[in-house]
């Protein structure tokens, strides 16, 4: 898709408007980037990215400890969505994208992808989280439901709190007789693919307009923006049901999903094993770690609502200078320091050191 002249300046200047906030953190962030001090480090430079919102915390505390680590660098992230930052990168107005999903096949063989020397590109896993169904029902602090049941009341099938197919999974649960208010992303949202593609595998009789980033008008709802948009409602409203990057769950109450014959709560560990347990997606270049999320795992303990969210850089650049930064932050952000910070401020799962070996050298490719 293509950026209007008007659009496209205000990515820019939207992402421009960070840069007081990403200064800040030079200033002030914790921890040191891997390869030395501030005063070792030889990079210099304005770094702009863009793209899914459940980045958000975690490229807080990336950006932190890479300027730390590299004094002359300023980064810019932009949480505009996955699919504002797919948009951004290949218009050639942000040097990396973070998206919630790969791109897809047929969307790098049709491009542009303005900031790149040629039509490829690297992208790979570096934030793995947990999608938390929330909710918000007054007397109810837990839930049970399998997906042919979360199907039905997000596609406005089952519309009250007291439904036989909610109550028989919660026998012990005080549900109200009251109306359902199902949240969902308003915008484009990898967030919206990932919990649609869950439902569309697990459930397939009862999801069957498959993996989707747009929610479709006719399941009703409630639709709001962003990440903290579908908190904000879900926290605000009344019996009120949502999803949303587990990190930004809060004091809300979330649902254990069932898999296989037993209820799973969401966990980092659990969202983790999923991925790692996942093939990488067939017909991709060496360097496009595309995964292919098994999301009918009955495995113990694995959860399978899991946002697999990637970043995306050129593995050519025209600027020399975007090349050099992007190698480095990418680099940061997949390495156990990276990851660490990651997983302490926005409760993501480290990626494994075998997928780690494979993401460096899709990095150290990049030019």
């Amino acid at each position: 898709m293509k950026l209007s002249a008007l659009t496209k300046v205000a990515a820019i200047g939207g992402i421009a408007a960070l840069a007081l906030t990403s200064c800040a953190a030079n200033e002030s962030g914790s921890g040191q980037a891997s390869g030395g001090d501030a005063a070792s480090s030889s990079l210099s430079g304005e770094l702009v990215g863009a793209g899914a919102s459940s980045q958000g915390s975690a490229q807080e505390a990336w950006t932190a400890g890479f300027q730390t680590a590299n004094s002359d660098v300023t980064v810019n992230y932009e949480p505009s969505g996955s699919g504002a930052g797919r948009e951004t990168f290949q218009q050639g107005a942000s040097a990396f994208a973070g998206s919630d999903r790969a791109f897809k096949a047929e969307e790098i063989e049709a491009g542009p992808f303005e900031g790149c020397a040629t039509g490829d590109i690297v992208e790979f896993p570096a934030y793995i989280s947990p999608i938390a169904i929330i909710f918000n029902v007054e007397g109810v602090d837990s839930l049970k439901l399998d997906a042919p049941t979360v199907a039905k009341i997000f596609s406005g099938k089952v519309t009250k709190w007291n439904d036989q197919a909610i109550a028989d999974q919660n026998p012990d649960a005080k549900l109200p007789d009251a109306n359902i208010n199902a949240v969902h992303r308003s915008d484009e949202s990898g967030t919206t693919e990932n919990f649609t593609d869950y439902l569309a595998a697990a459930a397939e009789s009862d999801w069957t307009v498959g993996a989707i980033e747009s929610w479709p008008a006719e399941f009703g709802g409630e639709g709001a923006q962003g990440t903290s948009g579908v908190v904000s409602a879900v926290t605000n409203g009344s019996n009120t049901i949502g999803y949303a990057d587990a990190s930004q769950a809060g004091e809300l109450g979330t649902v254990e999903i069932k898999v296989g014959d037993e209820y799973v709560a969401y966990t980092p560990e659990a969202a983790a094993a999923v991925v790692d347990a996942s093939p990488l997606e067939e017909g991709r270049t060496d360097h496009d770690l595309a995964i292919a999320v098994d999301r009918k795992s009955s495995e113990a303990g694995v959860y399978p609502i899991v946002l697999v969210s990637y970043l995306v850089g050129c593995a050519e650049y025209q600027d020399a200078a975007n090349a050099e930064l992007v190698k480095a932050y990418f680099s940061y952000i997949v390495s156990e320091e990276g990851q660490k910070v990651s997983a302490e401020s926005a409760g993501s799962a480290p990626i494994s050191n075998d997928l780690r070996s494979k993401v460096q050298v899709a990095i150290d490719a990049i030019k």
